[in-house]
């Protein structure tokens, strides 16, 4: 029947009438002459927003909403996408952490920020940046630090501790880890361990 679609293989067979870019086709050239239904605009605005990039559910749910999309057609047709794995916030999650640890290098702690502001769930969060162990984590601080070192040098003592410390905590890493690598960096380098007590505190 006109107007209506069917779901196979787990992706919605996109229906005649939606355009490419996920904008709503003119009335006067559908078949039957109807406008699209607000189901139809959502399943249209969705598909084009997941052909970009992996969105959370959240994030479709706010995007159909400033299109003026009633709550309870975009509710339908999120729930569909999530039954046929075209919504997948678990998967995001975990691919949001390993992508972004990998190419940023960043902590739990800034990861779960980010997850947040995308509305993932804090029980989905926190499963996925359990992915990252202590170790992992910390390996991931020195080889930062390593990369940051010669850039530094030259500095006042003070300021390259502060440069250095400041840049593990703006991604993420606790005070306590941060010390801990950015001391050891500094007398693999030839700093005086003494010296450096006096601006870095034990842990």
């Amino acid at each position: 029947m006109s107007g209506t679609r069917t779901w196979r293989a787990g992706r919605p067979e996109p229906h005649a009438g939606d355009r490419t870019d996920g904008s709503v086709p003119d009335p006067s050239r559908a078949g039957d002459g109807a406008p699209p239904s607000p189901e139809e605009q959502a399943r249209a605005i969705c598909l084009r927003l997941l052909t970009g990039s992996p969105r959370t559910r959240r994030q479709l749910a706010d995007a159909l909403a400033k299109r003026g999309i009633p709550a309870e057609a975009a509710e339908e047709v999120l729930s569909r996408f999530e039954d046929v794995g075209l919504i997948d916030d678990a998967a995001f999650a975990g691919a949001w952490v390993e992508s972004r640890h990998r190419g940023r290098g960043l902590a739990r702690r800034a990861l779960a920020r980010e997850l947040r502001t995308k509305g993932v769930d804090s029980a989905l969060i926190e499963e996925a940046v359990g992915q990252l162990d202590p170790e992992q984590e910390e390996h991931t601080a020195r080889e930062l630090v390593g990369r940051k070192l010669r850039s530094t040098r030259g500095m006042d003592r003070e300021k390259r501790l502060r440069r250095l410390v400041g840049m593990l905590a703006r991604k993420g890493y606790s005070e306590g880890l941060a010390l801990r690598v950015v001391r050891r960096a500094l007398e693999e380098e030839g700093e005086d361990s003494e010296l450096l007590e006096h601006y870095l505190p034990g842990d």
